[in-house]
């Protein structure tokens, strides 16, 4: 029909799995690792702090990484790989105790050796009456004497048996031991007889770094509505992912967003041992799609996609991005695991300008999860109405904050609060068009507490150097698992410069009331 949205494609090439296994075929990195047992955990994209050059390679099929992660198990050492040219192998290696998460083949090589160790897990788990899982946090970071921390995966064991114990234990990938807790868990974890949550399905996971990025266009009667780049979850880029990325969004031929995803989310109980955590969000998960691929790991749906927030059901048949046209909106979705925890990226365009970026949040069985917590999830808007620069904020307040108007200039790098009461929200705008999209809180969004931080941030543009907070840390304290989007704030004049906005939505979860909740803000175009 004439008003129909229709969606087509166009494959970008992607670092291939030669070509990775080339750079630790290279004689650089093989002097680290000839003769060790090691394993590749992840590749990783850092985003580049030039635009221009950034969108002129990524229209010339760029590769997606230009980081390996390996762990060498002979020398117990996490190695860092900057790729500096994938044509000469020229790289820069650095060896860190830095512990990433787990990939699905670490994780099974540590129940492997779990098992070996205790057959009667292994006679309980094929009756079906014990379950391993995977828990947080992934690993288990305690010094030895010396100070140094040998690579340990935490192996969640839930049983329905009182021969079996409820129990987090720690397999060490150096020595093979198997470390027990005396409570059953490690610090920040709880482990026993109750659990709350969906049953896990135990489905396999894309690791960090699993190719996937696709140009859509949608258009309507024939003429271009959207156009922007696609990329998948597992090949987003920041310190821990981002969710479903995307790239360069043009709304009826004019740029909107440069870039805009989710670089930062965390989690807060309210009481101890669990949390707090510092979530990843690049391990996808199984959901429900139905239709073609058209790029690794990106499915054109013939209907719409359904994840665990949808079905109450863990399993699916699909990992990555799913697309698919309801109504007037093209949507975008994926499901992505931490751990216990399961999260839903979501993006919806509508074919009148607005964008309405979602995040879900659910959970299959543990124990932790039966007491309420705090989810906090912030979005990175880096908005180019039309243009990098000439770029303007304005803040909405009603009743009028300040002067005799509703609308007033932020000037300065700044933090602002969500505020109902006065029917708050922010516009971006280009001074020399008028172009302008407005950034409305979502009802169900909430407001920061301490742990929170903040709801909005303005920020001027420094590219890749300030993607994210840059922590590493899954478990800590909450000092170290909070957004640390303030130390970004110094100062600087936004006025008619490029300019960065955070969005955070805060979200209680009661699993005892609701399993699932979705938030996000909506970006209104009023003037295009």
């Amino acid at each position: 029909m004439k008003n129909d949205l229709e969606i087509k494609f166009r494959t970008v090439a992607s670092v291939s799995d030669e070509q990775i296994q080339s750079i630790i075929d290279s004689p650089s990195v093989n002097e680290y690792l000839k003769g060790c047992k090691y394993r590749i955990l992840s590749t990783h994209f850092f985003d580049r702090d030039k635009k221009e050059k950034d969108l002129k390679e990524c229209q010339s099929n760029f590769s997606d990484f230009n980081q390996i992660t390996v762990y060498n198990y002979t020398h117990n050492r996490c190695l860092l790989i900057k790729i500096k040219s994938w044509k000469t192998k020229a790289v820069e290696i650095t060896e860190s105790v830095f512990q990433p998460e787990p990939n699905d083949e670490e994780f099974e090589e540590a129940v492997n050796l779990l098992l070996k160790k205790h057959k009667d897990i292994k006679t309980y788990l094929d009756e079906k009456s014990v379950r391993i899982y995977k828990p947080m946090p992934p690993t288990l970071d305690i010094p030895l004497p010396d100070g140094e921390i040998q690579r340990t995966v935490n192996v969640g064991i839930s049983s329905d048996t009182k021969k079996i114990r409820n129990e987090i234990v720690g397999v060490n990938m150096i020595t093979h031991d198997i470390h027990q807790f005396e409570n059953g868990a490690p610090f920040g974890a709880h482990a026993d007889s109750g659990h709350c949550g969906l049953p896990d399905a135990n489905q396999p996971t894309t690791n960090r770094g699993t190719s996937g990025k696709c140009w859509v266009t949608v258009t309507q009667a024939g003429k271009v509505i959207w156009k922007f780049l696609v990329i998948r979850p597992s090949a987003s880029s920041g310190t821990k992912g981002s969710g479903i990325e995307l790239k360069y969004v043009d709304y009826k031929g004019k740029r909107v967003l440069y870039q805009a995803h989710v670089p930062i989310l965390n989690v807060l109980y309210d009481i101890p041992p669990c949390g707090p955590f510092r979530d990843w969000q690049h391990q996808e998960g199984m959901f429900n799609a139905v239709g073609k691929d058209i790029a690794p790991g990106i499915r054109l749906c013939s209907t719409p996609a359904t994840t665990i927030l949808d079905t109450d059901n863990d399993s699916g048949n699909f990992k990555g991005v799913a697309i698919y046209v309801k109504g007037q909106e093209v949507v975008l979705v994926s499901e992505m695991e931490a751990g216990w925890y399961r999260y839903v990226s979501e993006w919806r365009l509508h074919a009148d300008g607005t964008i309405r970026p979602r995040f879900g949040f659910g959970a299959v069985q543990n124990s932790c999860v039966c007491n309420k917590h705090h989810h906090h999830v912030y979005w990175r808007f880096d908005f180019d109405i039309e243009t990098p620069g000439n770029n303007l904020v304005q803040e909405f307040n009603d009743p009028i904050l300040v002067g005799n108007s509703k609308w007033h200039n932020k000037s300065f790098e700044i933090r602002r609060p969500k505020d109902s009461s006065r029917k708050r929200k922010w516009k971006i705008s280009n001074t020399r068009s008028g172009s302008a999209y407005e950034i409305i809180p979502g009802d169900k969004d909430g407001k920061a507490d301490s742990f929170g931080v903040g709801d909005l941030w303005v920020l001027r543009y420094h590219g890749g150097s300030e993607i994210d907070d840059g922590i590493t840390v899954v478990g800590g304290t909450p000092a170290q698992c909070m957004a640390h989007i303030d130390k970004f704030v110094n100062g600087e004049s936004i006025v008619n410069k490029d300019v960065v906005v955070w969005y955070a939505a805060h979200f209680t979860h009661d699993l005892k009331v609701e399993t699932g909740h979705i938030v996000g803000p909506t970006l209104k175009c009023v003037k295009w």
